[in-house]
């Protein structure tokens, strides 16, 4: 198994700050935004992306964190562990999360968000886009499209989780 880090930190931060700074370029009306972060390392992409907008533009953007496993064909939890701290009905939600592959991890996200209320739009942050798609989503801001192999593992560490910033890709061959 070889493992190849394609991301390090300062990589990392300069590909959140890009999607940030494409949020404010694309939404006319900051203050209808709200952060959901996909759990568990998307809640924390999430945060910075908040942290970058009030350096930035000089605002607060409210932040939820959406837990997608209840909502998940393939898994059988009962709890729910989401925590929404503002009504989203009517707003700008951006969904926030690590990596996009298959889709079904957004589909289930959308599943939970319309459990919550009715956002006005719903768009979708990741930082690392890696392809093979299942269902038809698309990410509106990426950090860095990564193309992968079906066999290929892509692993996102955040120093909050665990100890450092990196992107790595995982070859089991």
């Amino acid at each position: 198994m070889k493992t190849k880090e394609i991301v390090d930190d300062v990589t990392m931060k300069r590909a959140i700050t890009r999607i940030t700074y494409e949020i404010i370029e694309r939404n006319k009306n900051l203050d209808n935004i709200v952060l959901a972060g996909i759990k568990t390392r998307g809640v924390f992409i999430a945060r910075r992306i908040q942290d970058r907008l009030k350096q930035l533009e000089g605002i607060d953007i409210p932040i939820g964190e959406l837990d997608t496993k209840p909502f998940r064909d393939d898994m059988k939890v009962e709890e729910d562990t989401t925590d929404m701290p503002v009504d989203i009905t009517g707003k700008d939600v951006i969904l926030v999360d690590d990596v996009l592959y298959t889709g079904r991890t957004i589909r289930a996200a959308i599943d939970n968000l319309v459990s919550l209320g009715r956002p006005a739009r719903v768009s979708l942050a990741v930082l690392v886009d890696r392809g093979h798609r299942e269902l038809p989503i698309r990410a509106d801001y990426v950090g860095k499209n990564i193309p992968t192999s079906a066999v290929e593992e892509i692993i996102v560490e955040v120093i909050e989780v665990d100890g450092k910033d990196r992107v790595s890709i995982v070859d089991p061959s």
